[in-house]
């Protein structure tokens, strides 16, 4: 199995790829469309803004990859941070702007969903699963993960919520869409639970 790190130009990519190492995986790190052929999971990390995010992936051709890939190919996808956040349909930040449109739903400021905490959210927080998960396999419920944002991910449908985090408010901490997951905290950062998240998305078998 080969596992690709989306390189976009925001992103984290040593720990990110350093964590998948740590696993034992096949690991490499994608600087143009055509090598995600070659992977059979695919990692879209970020940290920066919506809009800027969302412009290198289309001005860079990584859209109408990820289309083919993960929508007609089923190919697992893990979005992480502002990866998680573009699989939505907009985003705020920067500006209202399209999203990848893989999970149905939109990112909003935290302020604007209630949160009257300081802004960025950055620290551990506890987890709480809506559901029983793949992705939660060995990890107990509550488990602390680490979170650095400032907006958050509003899906259309609750279904696509598998786990939520306090924060001032409550936050979306996890989605799912099938094959498609994105988490709002860092994994590769959230030491043995999150190595076990990476983990069992390594072993997600598609239906």
């Amino acid at each position: 199995m080969k596992i690709a790190i989306i390189n976009y130009g925001m992103c984290n990519l040593s720990s990110v790829r350093r964590a998948f190492e740590d696993l034992g995986a096949k690991v490499f790190v994608a600087d143009h469309p055509t090598s995600l052929y070659e992977a059979n999971r695919i990692i879209l990390p970020g940290v920066g803004a919506f809009s800027e995010g969302m412009t290198r992936l289309v001005e860079d051709g990584w859209v109408d990859a990820l289309h083919d890939l993960v929508i007609l190919q089923q190919k697992p996808l893990l979005g992480i941070c502002l990866g998680m956040q573009m699989l939505a349909t907009s985003g705020e930040e920067g500006g209202v702007t399209k999203g990848l449109n893989l999970i149905p739903g939109k990112v909003m400021r935290l302020d604007q969903l209630g949160c009257d905490l300081r802004i960025p959210h950055v620290g551990w927080n506890e987890v709480h699963y809506l559901s029983q998960d793949d992705l939660f396999t060995f990890i107990p419920d509550s488990s602390d993960f680490y979170f650095v944002h400032s907006y958050a991910f509003v899906p259309d449908s609750q279904e696509n919520i598998i786990a939520t985090a306090t924060y001032g408010t409550n936050i979306t901490a996890v989605v799912r869409n099938n094959h498609i997951f994105g988490c709002q905290f860092h994994p590769e950062k959230s030491s043995k639970a999150g190595r076990q998240l990476l983990k069992n998305f390594m072993n997600f078998m598609p239906c």
